[in-house]
């Protein structure tokens, strides 16, 4: 049988990964190691100031006291998974929330899938995106259509070959509908989000302020094709989109060095 490595950044006990183990158990083995406590936005961080402890929940359970997503595939992988013996594929989420466009950067769901490709494990991560995260939603999770769509592509995966080269992981957002509802996947590219600052000032009760960020709404610039990950999102779509760790802008390089070498002929015109 395969084996999985499954974690996340919403925390070892999250609904979400709940509902992630329930749907790959009866496909592969399942290995589970994520954050004690929630890490989202953590982004591809290693935790290099302080020790490290794995702690054992149940059977092929742990948790990481402190740990961020990375820290839980890194200590995993070079500790549980000995001999050579490395899982056939790593899978993070089920995230609350979306993680589209440049959000993928911040991303601690995201970033173990990044962790995993760099050790050369192939990786998927998977979230589920909603229109409010208030907290009768959160009281009313439904991850059918998630549950659905990562045991199509796991399985997948497991019973041929993962689609990408090296150090580069697949990511999936599934709209908030039903899998009756859904019209299907569609390939995607990532999408140009647009921020805000939702950055709130208080005051303890000492007088001393302090600042929380909070939650900026999924506002993203619109494509000419129509085929970035929001867009999917929007029109009922599941949307998978292949992401590479190599952020060279190569269509710049010759940009660059002209840009570089303008200032060196200006010295040799004066």
């Amino acid at each position: 049988m395969k084996h999985i490595l499954i974690t996340n950044d919403d925390g070892y006990d999250a609904a979400g990964i709940k509902a992630l183990i329930e749907a790959l158990s009866p496909i592969a083995k399942i290995t589970v190691v994520a954050p004690a406590s929630e890490k989202s936005a953590c982004g591809h961080s290693l935790t290099l100031t302080r020790p490290l402890r794995l702690v054992s929940v149940d059977d092929d359970f742990y948790k990481v006291d402190d740990g961020t997503p990375t820290d839980c595939v890194f200590v995993s992988l070079n500790n549980l998974f000995k001999d050579g013996n490395k899982p056939d594929l790593v899978v993070s989420g089920i995230n609350i929330g979306a993680n589209m466009g440049e959000d993928i950067t911040y991303s601690g769901t995201a970033s173990a899938a990044m962790e995993a490709v760099l050790q050369g494990i192939p990786a998927v991560a998977i979230s589920q995106v909603y229109k409010n995260l208030s907290q009768s939603v959160k009281m009313q999770w439904d991850f059918a259509l998630a549950k659905k769509t990562i045991v199509t592509i796991v399985s997948k995966i497991l019973n041929g070959s993962f689609p990408l080269g090296e150090r580069k992981f697949l990511n999936i957002n599934i709209p908030q509908i039903s899998p009756q509802e859904c019209l299907g996947i569609k390939i995607t590219k990532a999408g140009y989000r647009e921020y805000g600052n939702d950055t709130h000032r208080h005051l303890n009760p000492r007088g001393e302020e302090y600042y929380w960020i909070g939650l900026h709404p999924l506002i993203w610039k619109e494509s000419e094709d129509k085929m970035c990950d929001f867009e999917t999102i929007k029109a009922n779509y599941v949307s998978i989109t292949p992401v590479k760790l190599d952020m060279s802008s190569y269509e710049d390089m010759s940009i660059l060095n002209e840009w570089m070498n303008d200032d060196k002929q200006k010295e040799i015109n004066v």
